[in-house]
């Protein structure tokens, strides 16, 4: 099995041309949560021209509403969400610059051929792996939309949060592959 790779963000064009179906990746940097309430307000400001609270050019995006934090932690449980509930406003974001986004759960065609468009990856957190991702997050600043609770967009700053590339940038999709070699065995 190949080793880890280790990746930071923001990410660039290059970044993630690099970045394979099947590849374990280790990210440290900032990240931003939103889940699609979230998802949704930002997709209406696009649409009407207005500035986003934060600006997505680089960034990933992890679809998860962390837990409570325990006093002495960042957050608590961290785990991922299905992703196919962004997928109507994704196309929008990788647009204006995301270069990443961590869910869980297959994506649509649209969102696979605006990240070949976009040079965008996508990568799986392990469901059911929520207190050992939250071990890998060393901060959680609130950013908007404080009233959506776990839905809130937030800043994080995590060292090497384990994460697989799914989806590449080239629209190879693990979740395909995966399953064919399955089936063929």
């Amino acid at each position: 099995m190949p080793d880890e790779k280790r990746i930071s963000t923001p990410f660039s064009n290059e970044d993630v041309r690099n970045l394979h179906i099947g590849d374990r990746v280790l990210i440290s940097g900032t990240i931003y949560t939103a889940r699609d309430a979230a998802h949704k307000r930002l997709f209406e400001l696009l649409q009407n021209g207005k500035k986003l609270p934060v600006d997505l050019n680089g960034q990933v995006v992890y679809y998860v509403g962390p837990a409570p934090a325990k006093p002495g932690h960042a957050c608590g449980p961290a785990g991922p969400t299905s992703s196919y509930r962004m997928d109507a406003y994704t196309p929008a974001l990788l647009d204006i610059g995301l270069k990443g986004m961590i869910g869980k759960g297959i994506r649509s065609q649209t969102v696979i051929e605006s990240m070949k468009k976009n040079a965008c990856v996508y990568f799986a957190a392990i469901g059911g792996a929520a207190a050992l991702i939250a071990k890998s997050i060393q901060a959680v600043e609130p950013i908007a939309y404080a009233e959506l609770g776990t839905e809130a967009l937030q800043k994080m700053t995590v060292v090497d949060f384990p994460a697989v590339v799914v989806i590449d940038s080239e629209g190879k999709n693990l979740y395909e592959t995966g399953r064919a070699a399955y089936c063929q065995s």
